[in-house]
C-alpha cells in the first residue's frame, strides 16, 4: 500500500484491500473516501466490504466514485462535504490515486 500525502490532512492511495485497513487506521488516519466505483475490476473489492471492516475499526467512510466521465460538479460538491465534516486526517483511494487526487484538488479551489 502507497499512501502519498497531498497536504497534512489528506492522502490518496491506490486501491486497498479490507487487510490494508488496521494499518491505513495505524498510520493515523481517521476517514476514508472511496472514489472508485464498484464492479470496475473483477479483482477490486466491493466498496461494502470495505465500509463493514474500516466502520468496526471506527474509522469513518464514505463513497464518491469517479467514473469514466471523469470529476463531475456533483461528486466535487460530496467531496467538499466529507472534506468538511469528516475527521482528519482522511486518506482517499480509487485505482491508481489520481481520481482522489484530482476532486480534492477541486474542493480546494472552491475552499479557497
Amino acid at each position: 500500500m502507497d499512501l502519498r500525502p497531498v497536504t497534512p490532512t489528506y492522502s490518496v492511495a491506490g486501491q486497498i484491500s479490507v487487510e490494508d485497513l488496521a494499518a491505513i487506521k495505524a498510520a493515523g488516519f481517521k476517514s476514508i473516501v472511496c472514489h472508485r466505483p464498484d464492479g470496475e475490476a473483477a479483482d477490486q473489492p466491493s466498496f461494502a466490504s470495505i465500509k463493514q471492516a474500516a466502520e468496526a475499526l471506527g474509522l469513518e467512510i464514505r463513497h464518491i466514485p469517479v467514473g469514466p466521465t471523469g470529476v463531475t460538479a456533483e461528486a466535487v460538491r460530496e467531496m467538499l462535504d466529507a472534506v468538511e465534516e469528516l475527521p482528519t486526517p482522511m486518506l482517499g483511494y480509487c485505482r491508481s490515486g489520481a481520481r482522489s487526487t484530482a476532486i480534492y484538488q477541486h474542493t480546494e479551489h472552491m475552499r479557497g
